[in-house]
């Protein structure tokens, strides 16, 4: 099968009075309909900006963006606006992450839906676009979606909101769903709710969905594959039972230790990453991570000087960019993944 989704060499510079900003560098990845990819990492990871590009959504005053991304076999970057707004809605849609801000305060929440609708639907009158929405918004577990159509943001709790924006996402049944933080803001009951109305539409229409998230947990109960960001490059990419199970790299060793448990040891403490993320103004030299890791002794000058390349390690695309020889990271990482519980 042909992936619906492919990025390749992607990176995206913003301009800013310091200086260019690098905030996706070099990122590679395919998706197929009817797969999950999540894209984890710290804030500053690039993650948002990379979800941004997938939709042109970039301010090209203020952003670059080079490489190729391809949807349903057409490239976007580069493309005109009246084109990217063609495939926005129809093709691919994006869930955001707050819908009180993405959504208009002084409009009825159906009414956006059904603007959404109209755009890739011109001929289709107010009782059939209407009829559509509310359809939708029952689709999503919308109770009452009649009524439900003619309130406003703020009359709707966070969970219905969020509900609301994904089904602004699938009015135009589009094969390719790109989710920022879907889930950040709401509790762990309706965060599951959420999670599993996304896996019930890609079951029922096969849809390909990109999830952007912090949140390993998320990760462990929607993804097909996860790809590792830090400091807007790849570290890690694979299946997510490779990554999750057996990870590669220390910085996903780090990211996993830092979550609770009930499978590692009781007695140990929560271990979060030392120090912060760097300043996209001034990387390391060499590893962008080497400042933050736990394990570069056995390397020495290479993590601090030279940047390691994606390489493929073990079997089914598992993917990693890292110096430690084969050997000492097989080691290592056994003591990590046995110390934190790791399972999938």
């Amino acid at each position: 099968m042909d992936p619906y989704l492919r990025v390749t060499d992607l990176r995206v510079d913003f301009t800013s009075t310091d200086g260019m900003v690098r905030a996706v560098d070099g990122v590679s990845f395919t998706v197929e309909r009817g797969r999950t990819l999540c894209v984890v990492g710290e804030s500053g990871a690039g993650k948002s900006s990379l979800a941004l590009a997938l939709l042109g959504l970039h301010d090209p005053r203020r952003a670059t963006v080079a490489g190729e991304i391809t949807v349903a076999g057409h490239g976007l970057v580069g493309r005109p606006e009246a084109a990217l707004r063609r495939l926005r809605g129809r093709d691919v849609a994006m869930i955001f992450q707050d819908p009180l801000s993405a959504l208009h305060p002084y409009h009825p929440v159906g009414r956006q839906i059904a603007e959404a609708y109209r755009v890739h639907h011109r001929r289709a009158g107010r009782a059939e676009t209407r009829r559509r929405v509310v359809e939708m918004l029952d689709r999503v577990g919308i109770s009452q979606p009649d009524r439900r159509y003619d309130q406003y943001p703020h009359e709707l709790s966070g969970g219905l909101r969020q509900r609301a924006m994904i089904a602004m996402a699938l009015v135009n049944d589009p094969a390719l769903l790109i989710a920022d933080e879907p889930t950040a803001a709401l509790d762990v009951t309706v965060q599951a709710q959420i999670l599993e109305l996304l896996t019930d539409v890609q079951a029922e229409y096969g849809t390909a969905i990109v999830l952007i998230t912090h949140d390993l947990g998320v990760v462990g109960q929607v993804a097909d594959d996860v790809l590792v960001m830090y400091a807007g490059r790849v570290m890690e990419r694979g299946h997510a039972g490779q990554v999750l199970r057996t990870p590669q790299h220390p910085y996903t060793w780090g990211l996993l230790a830092s979550v609770p448990s009930l499978r590692g040891d009781p007695e140990a403490d929560l271990r979060p990453i030392p120090g912060l993320p760097p300043n996209l103004l001034d990387l390391p030299d060499g590893c962008v991570f080497h400042p933050r890791c736990r394990h570069t002794e056995p390397v020495g000058h290479r993590c601090r000087t030279e940047p390691p390349q994606l390489r493929a390690v073990g079997t089914g695309g598992h993917r990693l960019a890292c110096h430690l020889p084969t050997r000492e990271r097989i080691r290592r990482q056994a003591e990590e993944t046995t110390r934190v519980g790791v399972a999938r």
